[in-house]
């Protein structure tokens, strides 16, 4: 091979990610242009909020509150705690009394023994709440009096088998929330949408799953994924296993950050990065080509000319923002999006980073624990340890 080929051929293959921003760019486009869908009149099931619990995050009774605000006819809030040490129970007792109108019931301890505390707490959660319908939320979530009724409307329609959203910060206070925002709305949400493009919707998002108990059941219920890793995505997976489709609703549920700092950030992206590539290795392996910037940065340094920086760079940065804007000022209504668009490529060298440290991962860190991925099971670094 010569190396005027050779040029060819590496250039060629540094222009492969604006192929997936091509996609990426028509996938949001086509996904966001759909009409909102509106609540269904006289669909009203009864409804369990259901909330595991640990420890305290930021502005927990707020986010806590506005479950107790829903301009919805019949809903029960369920909680379980660790323990009646758990910090988070005055909180609780203090929103019983400020909301006596309410159901609000709750339980200490999951009753089982499993690696992931969370989904152990909610398969009690589930086992004992009182409806049918059933909405599953973080407790650093806050909502608007509609939720109930919009994320259960999608449900009226019998192949629909749940109902997830996407989830904005409340507030952007500090240059670590920005970045968050950022990474959230430029990668996250964009490999999203090409996934319900090119294979539709097979997964859940965490903050929000609406859906049945008659759903859960029919792959075993939460206990049955109660020591593995993302059961959210799993969750979503296995209804869709089932024949049902799961809608990704336009519908926004906020939420307040929950790291203070760069290297909490980065820990929290890269213990999902790490779970990602025990659930999908190729897939995992496959994010290489969609790294515009560090792509576009070797194709310059390869054959540094006006040209190809105008062409890659130029290219990359011009793509990316379209793909934001898309996602974030159109489609989520984040109309003062624009200033947050300059920080795309640093949230791209972090993220292109982060990937890599990924593949030298052997463990995850979670709620103050570490965990390995084992046959894609979790297990404590050290016996005994639990995490949300």
């Amino acid at each position: 091979m010569s190396l005027r080929t050779g040029a060819f051929v590496f250039l060629a293959v540094a222009a492969i990610p604006f192929i997936y921003y091509g996609i990426a760019l028509f996938s949001c486009w086509r996904f966001f242009r759909r009409p909102r869908r509106q609540p269904v009149a006289g669909f009203t099931p009864p409804v369990s909020i259901l909330k595991p619990i640990r420890g305290l995050d930021p502005e927990a009774y707020e986010n806590f509150a506005s479950f107790c605000r829903q301009d919805y006819p019949d809903y029960e809030l369920l909680f379980c705690v660790g323990d009646r040490e758990d910090p988070a129970l005055p909180l609780i007792d203090e929103l019983i009394r400020e909301f006596p109108e309410r159901r609000i019931r709750v339980l200490f301890g999951s009753g089982r023994n499993a690696a992931n505390d969370k989904v152990a707490k909610l398969a009690r959660l589930v086992s004992e709440a009182q409806h049918e319908h059933v909405a599953i939320s973080d407790s650093d979530v806050r909502v608007r009096p509609d939720y109930l009724r919009t994320v259960m409307a999608p449900l009226a329609d019998p192949k629909i088998g749940a109902v997830t959203s996407f989830y904005l910060p409340i507030e952007e206070r500090t240059f670590v929330d920005r970045l968050q925002s950022v990474g959230m709305m430029s990668d996250f949400y964009v490999g999203i949408v090409v996934a319900w493009q090119l294979d539709g919707v097979k997964f859940a998002l965490g903050p929000s799953i609406a859906t049945t108990r008659e759903r859960l059941a029919a792959f075993g219920g939460y206990q049955s994924i109660e020591n593995r890793p993302g059961d959210d995505l799993l969750v979503g997976r296995l209804i869709a296993d089932q024949g049902y489709e799961v809608e990704l609703s336009r519908y926004p549920v906020e939420t307040v950050a929950d790291y203070q700092s760069i290297s909490e950030l980065i820990h929290k992206r890269l213990r999902w990065i790490v779970v990602m590539r025990y659930m999908r290795p190729w897939g995992h392996f496959g994010l290489l080509f969609t790294q515009g910037l560090p792509w576009s940065l070797a194709a310059v340094a390869f054959h540094p000319s006006l040209l190809t920086a105008a062409l890659y760079l130029g290219g990359y940065f011009v793509m990316r923002c379209a793909i934001t804007a898309t996602v974030a000022i159109w489609g989520l209504d984040q109309r003062s999006y624009w200033r947050r668009l300059v920080l795309i490529p640093l949230w791209d060298a972090v993220a292109f980073l982060v990937w890599v440290t990924s593949f030298a991962q052997r463990s995850i860190r979670w709620r103050g624990n570490r965990y390995y991925i084992r046959g894609g099971a979790l297990a404590p670094v050290n016996p005994g340890a639990g995490g949300k």
